[in-house]
């Protein structure tokens, strides 16, 4: 008997199919049988679907005599399934990778429940995938298991069959079987919330929910609406023949109000000529089953009003008014947005008339994000070695938090930044200003970039139109005339860019700022930072930081997370950081995997970690400052280089060790190949090759220079004689009585842990 039944009708979706199937078959948790559904399918279904059952014995083929729809297919699946849970997937979306070990994880964990409600996310043609907007409703949070009375508002989550394991004795016991017609999952899911004794959720992201560009079959015009008043009959017939259930009627009763009027008012569903008929139907099953006590929110009353009445043209003048007021505010804001913007850039043109404050410096990294990368390493340096310079920092109001005591917080495209821009002599950012800045002579613009290159950068991306997406060159290589310094960390990166990036700028290969804290962090601080994100004593801590992958329209995690932390055992965490660019957690709340994505300081997860683990991300280049185990995990390498293009083969001249595969990468950690000599050998050749210049005191040099106008700069301190703060591992490995560090004393001025790159 298996653990899962995972049951697929198919009808017409030839071209989704593979995908569907594989998504399946595919999943680390093997323990199930697939049972797809052909209801007389007129195009390839069926063959597909032979294919599959001849290739893995765990597939069964059900070929029905005739089209019988959607409840029919599913009802003829259930009919020949075996498995302790029932779980429903329609054959045009797909299932998550570790989507079935993560639910028979949470089913054992919360005693074989009735019903386990799980977390989708809604995926379009373009490539964006969007959660369930009821997301936090899956909480794992409180006792598990329980019943619906406990957390009644599931019911406010998307009622579909296929976003829940259902327990196959549960289902015989209960009788529930798929009805004929549209909106079938109607009295199949509340019949089954609320005739569950135990209930549990899970807070994961385990079904991809296609959303096609020319919709599904709900989405289409025909009078198969109308299946809707006789799927509630349906559920209020199962309420009559359970007493118990009766307080679910005035849930159950604003839940079809609420129904009804949305298939009403959605203009592609009802044919020419229907929308009265519908309404008074309606009408007639808002009387027969009305009850008193559910409250019905202040947007919903029109609609309610509306089914109630039947006062379909009063809604309709109501609905039309709303309309004009709704594109009249719209227009008025945009012609709001457009004064102000011209005042704002009257504003700057006054500005750049009046002089230059040789005082100032304004700051910003990442499009106005926090304090962070090397301008934030600058800007606490510029307070230090400069302190006669009055810094600013650029930031959105969302990460005004992230910006520390002491510069001027200016939100990006108000009258203070404008005018920041405009006299500030000193303008420092890892990107460029907004492209309307009007370089002035005697404006100083540091610009230090975020990352050592691995791969293509400015120029190089013409040729790599995945990469590129768009990027106006021309419009690239006028924010480089602005440029007056470039920072570097190494021969490499001054050799790329000056190449790829050509301009008149003066190269300052110092080392990058944001590392000079690797130097002058103790082991006290590593201890610290080690209690602020959780993690446990004796542990020793991963962190994981992927990079964006260009020829990926939808960015998911390389790594089965909870996968590998399995088979690596408790002595082990994962700090999960996302790049940039996706906001979104690696990883939804897996025991031992902590998700660093929205920490303000990827310094200080270098700090915390005992490893660094990434693919193609700049992070590496920095860790190896810190002398601690880097491994690369290149799994798809030749699909990476074709997109983006690189500069060298990494896997030729690697930090650490290498795995091509999630099993090869567990393979390194198990067998201690993380940090045995060959992976010490390969770090320090690489950090010979680009860290010559990170030894705590890039910042000041950078300050002495461009501020202060020195020549004669403080010298770079040897790789040899360098003394990074070891990791947490390390310390706790040396000899008892012996000091955890033979620590450097740091040179003068704090450096604070900011960045966030990649």
């Amino acid at each position: 008997m298996p653990r899962f039944s995972v049951i697929v009708p198919a009808y017409k979706v030839q071209a989704y199919l593979h995908e569907c199937l594989e998504s399946v078959l595919s999943q680390s948790f093997t323990d199930l049988e697939l049972i797809v559904v052909d209801d007389r399918s007129p195009d390839a279904c069926g063959d597909i679907i032979d294919e599959y059952a001849a290739l893995d014995a765990r597939v069964h083929a059900v070929h029905l005599p005739e089209n019988g729809g959607l409840g029919r297919a599913r009802n003829a699946g259930m009919e020949r399934a075996s498995g302790d849970y029932l779980l429903f997937l329609d054959s045009d979306d797909t299932l998550t990778p570790g989507a079935l070990h993560a639910i028979a994880d949470r089913v054992r964990e919360t005693g074989e429940p009735d019903v386990l409600v799980y977390d989708y996310a809604s995926t379009y043609w373009s490539g964006d995938t969007v959660r369930n907007k009821f997301a936090e409703l899956l909480t794992e949070e409180g006792p598990a298991p329980f019943r619906l009375e406990d957390r009644p508002e599931l019911l406010r989550v998307l009622m579909v069959a296929w976003n829940k394991a259902y327990r196959r004795e549960f289902v015989r016991s209960v009788g529930l079987t798929f009805p004929p017609g549209y909106y079938e999952d109607t009295p199949w899911t509340y019949p089954a919330l609320m005739a569950a004794r135990t209930l549990a959720t899970l807070d994961r992201v385990c079904v991809h929910y296609r959303q096609r560009r020319r919709g599904n079959i709900l989405s289409t015009t025909s009078r198969g609406h109308f299946d809707v008043f006789d799927q509630y009959d349906r559920v209020f017939a199962f309420v009559d023949q359970r007493p118990e259930l009766d307080r679910w009627r005035p849930v159950l009763f604003r839940r079809m109000v609420d129904h009804l009027s949305t298939v009403f008012t959605k203009r592609d569903r009802l044919p020419r000529g229907s929308r009265a008929e519908f309404l008074r139907k309606a009408r007639a099953h808002y009387r027969r089953y009305r009850t008193p006590g559910a409250a019905v929110p202040l947007r919903s009353r029109l609609r309610h009003t509306l089914v109630h009445f039947g006062v379909h043209r009063t809604y309709r003048v109501l609905q039309a008014s709303m309309t004009v007021r709704r594109r009249t505010h719209k227009a008025v804001s945009k012609l709001t947005r457009a004064l102000r913007a011209a005042v704002l850039q009257a504003h700057y043109r006054v500005q750049l008339r009046l002089p230059l404050r040789a005082d100032r410096a304004v700051f910003a990294a990442y499009w106005g994000r926090g304090h962070s990368c090397n301008p934030g390493a600058l800007e606490a340096a510029f307070r230090t070695f400069a302190p006669h310079v009055r810094t600013a920092w650029i930031a959105h109001p969302e990460h005004r938090p992230a910006v520390p005591p002491g510069p001027r917080h200016v939100r990006p495209g108000t009258a203070a930044y404008w005018t920041a821009l405009a006299r500030s002599k000193y303008l420092v950012n890892n990107v460029n200003f907004d492209r309307r800045l009007v370089k002035r002579p005697g404006q100083v613009f540091v610009q230090t970039q975020h990352g050592t290159p691995l791969k293509h950068m400015g120029l190089d991306l013409q040729e790599r139109p995945a990469a590129a997406r768009g990027t106006d060159f021309a419009e690239l290589l006028k924010g480089v005339d602005k440029w007056d310094y470039l920072l570097s960390a190494n021969r490499h990166t001054t050799l790329t860019w000056e190449r790829v990036y050509p301009g008149s700028y003066e190269t300052l290969e110092y080392g990058f700022p944001r590392n000079d804290v690797f130097q002058r962090a103790t082991p006290q601080d590593v201890a610290r930072l080690r209690e602020s994100l959780g993690i446990p004593r004796d542990t020793v801590a991963l962190l994981y930081a992927p990079t964006h992958r260009d020829y990926r329209r939808v960015q998911r995690s390389p790594l089965d997370l909870e996968r590998v932390l399995r088979r690596l055992g408790p002595r082990y965490v994962i700090l999960a950081r996302a790049h940039y660019w996706q906001q979104a957690p690696l990883v939804r709340q897996v025991p031992g995997v902590i998700d660093v994505t929205g920490h303000p300081s990827v310094e200080s997860l270098c700090l915390a970690s005992d490893a660094l683990v990434t693919d193609y991300s700049s992070l590496m280049f920095d860790y190896a400052g810190l002398d601690r185990p880097i491994v690369i995990h290149a799994e798809d390498w030749e699909a990476y280089d074709a997109a983006r293009g690189t500069y060298f083969d990494l896997r030729a001249s690697p930090p650490g060790a290498v795995a091509g595969s999630e099993d090869e990468l567990v393979d390194i950690f198990t067998s201690g190949h993380w940090r045995d000599s060959r992976s010490n050998r390969l770090r320090a050749a690489f950090r010979e090759r680009f860290c010559p210049h990170d030894d705590g005191r890039a910042a000041e040099r950078v300050v002495r220079r461009v501020v202060l106008g020195e020549t004669r700069l403080p010298p770079v301190v040897p790789l040899a004689e360098r003394r990074p703060v070891p990791s947490a591992a390390a310390s706790a490995a040396m000899p008892a009585g012996r000091p955890a560090l033979d620590h450097v004393p740091p040179p003068a001025g704090p450096v604070l842990p900011v960045t966030d790159r990649r």
